[in-house]
């Protein structure tokens, strides 16, 4: 008996027993680190200067506007590349399940590792949903990649990276222009390998990792240089308004995901430059993607106050924007994600069929 399509290993799926834990870690790691700078660096006295009359009330709520309009984009780019097979609520499902696997995850695997599954349960066949969130992960790669001129572009270098000579805003270079080389260098293998030669980088990725050191990835590899030449067939295939969707959807989830920082900035520091505080947000981010915490717990917060700290009066003031900034866009989908997950294993995963599955594979 062969597997279908359709059908994933139970191995595949994230284990109920470990999701509470997974879910405490970051936010135990999180919090550690925003008491801890709140110990260190808050001054009671600084609650002078908070006045939380309507501006920063209407400006929070801004914020949670911004974050909904990071999902709508999301969820309208799932249902575009799906070519409108699932409904709005399977998108938002999926979407949703996927931010809260990147929350209880590093960032740099992120949620696109279990997002072929949840679209796979949703009624996508195996194959296509491999496809398909190949497909996602390239739009991603190439926003953050032609976005950076045009952030330079309208952004004097010294805004981004110039506004103190310390350690950190080296370190902070370092990494920054490590992480965004590596994204154009694989944002380039994963173009020529969709669009121009297919077959060509299929071949060489696999010569490169049939060496000793490399030989422990070398079937990961291989099975991505499937996913690549199927990925192709499908992309090459649509038209310029298919593209424009895609990637105005996946420009409006990131662009949106900025603004959450913009509002709160505008609620607690109107005083602020917007532009630098949007075009920051872009940095952050591409430095975020090789963090080695959950969802980036403990780093986002120390990042934030940090790198941001030079446009505020009060590292107070800092310390209030980052928490709300995770609170909206981070503790929310841990909340979420804890809710709808148990529904989504009870309706989505017959374990009894995977288990026969797996037994019928031994036999043959």
């Amino acid at each position: 008996m062969k597997q279908t399509e359709n059908t994933f290993d139970k191995e595949s799926v994230p284990k109920t027993g470990s999701i509470a834990w997974k879910i405490m870690l970051p936010v135990i790691i999180g919090l550690l680190v925003v008491a801890w700078m709140f110990h260190n660096e808050f001054n009671p006295k600084s609650w002078d200067a908070f006045h939380f009359d309507l501006r920063v009330v209407g400006c929070i709520a801004l914020a949670w506007l911004f974050m909904i309009g990071r999902d709508f984009g999301l969820s309208w780019r799932f249902r575009a590349i799906t070519d409108r097979k699932l409904s709005w609520w399977q998108v938002i499902r999926v979407n949703m399940l996927c931010e809260f696997t990147s929350c209880v995850t590093p960032t740099s695997v992120g949620g696109s590792t279990f997002g072929l599954i949840y679209l796979n349960r949703e009624g996508i066949p195996l194959g296509r949903a491999t496809t398909l969130m190949m497909t996602t992960l390239f739009l991603d790669e190439l926003f953050f990649v032609v976005s950076l001129p045009v952030v330079m572009f309208i952004v004097p270098y010294r805004e981004l990276f110039g506004f103190e000579h310390s350690a950190f805003n080296t370190g902070l270079q370092t990494v920054f222009w490590s992480v965004y080389g590596i994204l154009t260098l694989w944002t380039a293998v994963l173009f020529v390998g969709i669009f121009i030669k297919p077959r060509a980088i299929h071949k060489a990725l696999n010569w490169i990792f049939h060496f000793r050191l490399l030989r422990r990835w070398q079937h990961n590899v291989d099975v991505m240089g499937d996913q690549m030449e199927a990925t192709g067939k499908d992309l090459r295939s649509r038209r310029i308004r298919w593209w424009l969707v895609t990637f105005g959807a996946t420009a409006l989830s990131w662009s949106s995901r900025y603004l959450v920082v913009n509002a709160l900035f505008l609620g607690f520091a109107p005083y602020a430059d917007q532009l630098i505080v949007f075009c920051r947000q872009f940095v952050v981010w591409v430095v975020l993607m090789v963090s080695p915490t959950p969802g980036g717990a403990g780093i986002s917060e120390w990042l934030f106050t940090t790198y941001y700290g030079d446009l505020l009066h009060s590292t107070s003031i800092t310390l209030v924007i980052a928490l709300f900034w995770r609170i909206i866009s981070y503790y929310v989908y841990l909340i979420i994600g804890a809710c709808i997950l148990p529904w989504w294993f009870r309706h989505k995963v017959n374990f009894s069929k995977l288990k026969r599955l797996k037994k019928n594979k031994q036999e043959i």
